[in-house]
């Protein structure tokens, strides 16, 4: 059983993994000294910390869990997905991230208030609570299944565990001790997978980059000549267009909210953009060659029944990694699902602090007391989120990926359309909002339950034709359905003549105004960020090189670690000399 493949070693590595993450709590306690600098930076952050960040909160340890086996199963396709999130950052780079940024708000609801009024503000927010909870629910659902083929224990156990560790490590630092975490992860993740996709392709029975291409099954490297690739056209473009609306709706403007100004914004997003469209060639290679390496992995992993191709990233650490980096493979697992959870918790508690509890309950409440509430609020959405992921552990009609997709097509979709283009139409009406939101609910519900595929030709679809049916056309179809609807209320609006609320008209002022951070009250602290992140890789990567020395593997081994090691070092070692020159330059 796997529990025997953790050595001492491993759990060395996975002990200073979480004595780090909780260190970064009490070094950025400091910076925050109010709600501003709790949830959102005090708006003074480096693109290269929310770039970082952005990037790492579009991914959890689903993606290598169900998204990996889904590239098992059915090859490149599922890279469709994260090519479409590279596509929603770059339209973030082009049209929306500065603009969310100029909205000079605390939370993004607090946007939704400006543009939509406070009912909306309320919708909106009771609707994005749960949403975000079943998210993080399904993230740690997917860790636990990983990290129970580890330790070979019940996944409840450990999503107990695990959620606990989340949870704690949330409450004690803000938005700082998170987009710093996620930076860091960033780099832990991108070396390590960087090290597995290289192990992957060294494998003899894969025997290089040239042996995948002509060993994988028929229809993995074109999925759409495979037997059952009915709608693998249609897919691919859903994918793309579903991904792209989802981030670029105003909601999402949180991750904005964090920079210095709409400049900075926009190199966040274009960062992000770069390593989501570099990400799927380094993360999917590995469950590929897993197929060609263990075309049964039913016999490796009997414990997740028939449901065992969702282990195949974790194969290729337990079949092929040196002796100590299945405790590191298994740390960047819980970055990539920390690092959503984290930030979602916090986004979360802002919402409720800054659009519910302060504007309801206490209008007149202290700095303090703001802060107080948002760290005791964070706790209560870690515990739902744990009791979620348990319950997902009941459904078993879809797989983690069939999870995923379908929550976004069915439920995340009706809720960002009204949120797209009101940041662009100033003519729209305020029940424009929460009227689109039921008009996509209700076509969801037609798509799932009423929504025939014989209405179109298709007799006899297989189990995984019909999940594709239904994800098309509810994603695609709500996308359409809203659209249509919220520009009808814009023409009904204009029809009646609707006067434009003076609220709307100050958002819309500000959307045509740069930041400009020093006038506007920004904390300088660009070298400070630099100096504090920098130290930390040079720590984080000198640990892992020195993994390097003292495990006793051979020579190929040890490169392994060197090469995570000194990557982390030398983004390290430039940080900090950004801060020598920022110093200098102050002087």
């Amino acid at each position: 059983m796997f529990g025997s493949y953790l050595t001492q070693w491993d759990l060395l590595v996975i002990v200073f993994y979480f004595v780090f993450q909780f260190s970064l709590g009490f070094i950025f306690k400091a910076f925050s000294k109010d709600a501003s600098d709790y949830f959102r930076g005090g708006g003074s952050m480096l693109w290269w910390l929310v770039g970082a960040s952005a990037f790492m909160t579009q991914f959890s340890a689903w993606t290598f869990t169900g998204a990996a086996g889904k590239a098992y199963v059915d090859g490149t396709l599922v890279m469709a997905i994260f090519f479409g999130n590279a596509l929603g950052y770059f339209c973030n780079y082009l049209y929306t991230s500065y603009r969310y940024r100029r909205m000079r708000v605390v939370t993004a609801i607090e946007g939704v208030r400006d543009r939509f009024g406070p009912v909306n503000e309320q919708v909106f927010t009771w609707l994005q609570v749960p949403m975000s909870v079943v998210y993080a629910g399904i993230w740690l659902n997917g860790l636990g299944i990983v990290a129970s083929s580890f330790f070979n224990v019940d996944p409840s156990f450990t999503v107990l565990i695990v959620g606990v560790v989340v949870v704690l490590m949330s409450v004690m630092g803000g938005s700082w001790a998170i987009v710093a975490s996620d930076f860091m992860q960033t780099l832990l993740l991108m070396s390590i997978t960087l090290v597995a996709c290289f192990l992957a392709l060294s494998h003899p029975a894969v025997d290089g980059l040239s042996g995948l291409l002509t060993k994988l099954p028929e229809g993995h490297l074109r999925p759409w000549d495979a037997e059952d690739a009915t709608f693998v056209y249609f897919w691919i473009f859903a994918a793309f267009v579903i991904q792209s609306f989802k981030l670029n709706n105003m909601f999402d403007a949180y991750r904005y909210l964090c920079v210095k100004d709409d400049k900075q914004a926009r190199k966040a997003s274009l960062m992000a953009s770069i390593l989501m469209f570099l990400g799927p060639f380094i993360w999917f290679i590995p469950p590929m060659a897993a197929r060609i390496i263990q075309p049964d992995l039913a016999l490796v992993f009997p414990e997740l029944g028939d449901k065992a191709y969702e282990g195949a990233f974790v194969f290729i650490g337990l079949e092929l990694m040196p002796l100590g980096m299945v405790g590191l493979l298994l740390c960047a697992l819980f970055a990539a699902t920390i690092s959503s959870m984290d930030t979602g918790l916090n986004r979360n508690a802002g919402i409720i602090v800054k659009n519910f509890y302060q504007p309801v309950f206490r209008k007149n409440a202290s700095p303090e007391h703001l802060l107080l509430a948002g760290k005791v609020i964070s706790a209560l959405f870690g515990a739902l989120i744990i009791v979620a992921a348990l319950g997902m552990q009941s459904i078993k009609e879809y797989d983690l990926f069939d999870i995923m997709i379908l929550f976004g097509a069915l439920i995340t979709i009706p809720y960002a359309m009204p949120l797209v283009w009101g940041i662009f139409i100033k003519g729209a009406p305020r029940w424009s909002a929460w009227s689109s939101v039921l008009v996509g609910i209700g076509f969801s519900i037609f798509a799932k339950y009423i929504l025939d595929p014989a209405w179109f030709g298709y007799e006899n679809l297989s189990t995984r034709e019909a999940k594709d049916f239904l994800y098309i056309w509810s994603g695609v179809g709500n996308i359409v359905v809203c659209s249509l609807w919220f520009f009808f209320t814009v023409w009904v609006a204009k029809r009646m003549k609707t006067a434009i609320p003076q609220q709307v008209e100050d958002l819309f002022d500000r959307l045509a105004r740069p930041v400009d951070s020093t006038s506007e009250g920004g904390a300088e602290s660009d070298g400070m960020q630099a100096k504090v992140l920098g130290m930390l890789c040079l720590v984080y990567g000198g640990f892992i090189s020195l993994l390097g020395i003292i495990i006793p593997n051979p020579m190929a081994g040890r490169m392994c670690f060197f090469f995570c090691g000194f990557l982390i070092m030398a983004i390290g070692g430039l940080l900090y000399r950004a801060y020598l020159v920022k110093k200098r330059a102050l002087l």
